[in-house]
């Protein structure tokens, strides 16, 4: 019975998901190539007149696939767009996340598009294009009546999507404080996907979950009132999409999603999504805080 369980409201969330990913549907905003942007593609990709990007699903709302198996989200309207100015055409690698910027330095993918939080660390093998502001929000079961406070999780079991900020950095930062202090350290629960860290808090296999603040936020809409936040938002640092170090089109995708700003298709792409919150003004190159 605990098999049939666990399964029927796997079900129901999966179903719910789908449900929620069809209020949304993804916009494809007016915009032409812009030649004096498109002239800083290199050379070996302008030839080609693709645009080879890597990406991890499921991730709502930002790279996801819908009912038909098509990759969608925020991020793919975005890069859609920039595709349009530079004047290439996007093929989506569905890819998992840890392989993607290996992927990205050997050339086999040419741009990372996995809600990658831009750090100084990962900088060292990658360029990044910012293009959205997220900071971390915990998410805690609805039905429990006890605060969870982020800053005192000591002894809790954390779920976290693999290789993610939350994972690599935020969590074992965290953990360490605890041990630091004397107290259990945080029992740190790694899913391939963000919707398995969702399903395992509904089903109370997880005390808490830590994600990027828009996925945070879309799985406690879509849950329907089975999750809640915990806490506020913190640590808020830019989305970035990975280039290969020193390519030149790091340049080209900075202009391109900086005309999208200048000109409002942006600002129409994150309201489409319910994303304008972490929405910015500058796209840099390398814009890591930490």
């Amino acid at each position: 019975m605990l098999l049939v369980l666990v399964f029927a409201v796997t079900g129901c969330v999966d179903n719910e998901a789908r449900e929620s990913a069809n209020q949304v549907t993804p916009i494809d905003v007016d915009v032409a190539k812009v030649p004096d942007i498109a002239a800083l593609v290199p050379p070996e990709i302008a030839r080609t007149g693709r645009l080879v990007v890597g990406v991890n699903v499921p991730y709502q709302p930002n790279e996801y696939k819908d009912a038909s198996g098509k990759i969608v989200g925020y991020d793919v309207d975005l890069m859609n767009a920039v595709a349009k100015v530079l004047g290439l055409t996007p093929v989506y690698k569905e890819s998992q996340f840890d392989t993607i910027i290996p992927s990205v330095q050997a050339g086999t993918y040419q741009v990372g598009m996995s809600s990658f939080t831009d750090t100084l660390e990962r900088e060292k093998q990658v360029d990044f294009v910012t293009y959205y502001s997220a900071g971390v929000q915990w998410a805690q079961g609805a039905d429990n009546d006890d605060d969870i406070d982020p800053d005192n999780a000591c002894g809790l079991r954390v779920a976290v999507q693999t290789t993610t900020y939350e994972d690599t950095d935020e969590i074992p930062a965290k953990s360490e404080a605890c041990v630091a202090a004397g107290k259990p350290a945080i029992d740190k629960v790694k899913f391939d996907s963000q919707d398995e860290a969702v399903n395992a808090l509904i089903l109370g296999r997880v005390d808490a979950m830590s994600a990027d603040s828009p996925v945070t936020a879309y799985a406690i809409k879509r849950t329907k009132g089975r999750l809640k936040p915990a806490g506020p938002v913190f640590d808020s640092a830019p989305y970035g999409w990975a280039v290969r170090k020193g390519s030149s089109l790091a340049l080209a995708m900075q202009r391109a999603v900086q005309y999208l700003m200048d000109n409002g298709q942006y600002e129409e792409i994150a309201a489409n999504w319910g994303l304008e919150e972490g929405a910015i003004d500058v796209s840099e190159i390398n814009g890591a805080v930490s």
